[in-house]
């Protein structure tokens, strides 16, 4: 029997967080995607902590006019804002097994724009 589409991405999720781990000098920037709002978190793995969130629910995002692609990039130069205000410079990608395409590429432009370095 085929896999639903839930239980193929936890499966891909699964493949790439065996390589991809968060440190104290390069954390893990783990996007989560849903139909209506992307959220993103940077974590730390070794203390199992996370540094600096940012959601497309927030009230400076949330109240603007936008695509989703739109409200996706402002979400990256958030948390690129916040990160680089934390000390963070360097994060590892984690695309939580979503394909890096859409919303997820254009946070990810966003997050660069913003000065992060992936």
């Amino acid at each position: 029997m085929a896999l639903s589409k839930k239980d193929r991405r936890i499966k891909i999720k699964k493949r790439i967080r065996r390589k991809i781990f968060g440190t104290p000098e390069t954390p893990r920037m783990s996007v989560f995607r849903s139909n209506k709002q992307i959220s993103v978190q940077i974590i730390d793995d070794v203390n199992a902590k996370t540094l600096v969130s940012a959601s497309s629910l927030q009230k400076d995002i949330y109240s603007q006019k936008g695509t989703k692609s739109q409200k996706a990039k402002m979400v990256g130069e958030l948390i690129a804002k916040n990160a680089i205000n934390t000390g963070i410079k360097q994060v590892v990608f984690d695309r939580n097994g979503y394909l890096y395409h859409g919303k997820i590429k254009t946070l990810a432009d966003g997050a660069r724009e913003g000065g992060l370095k992936l």
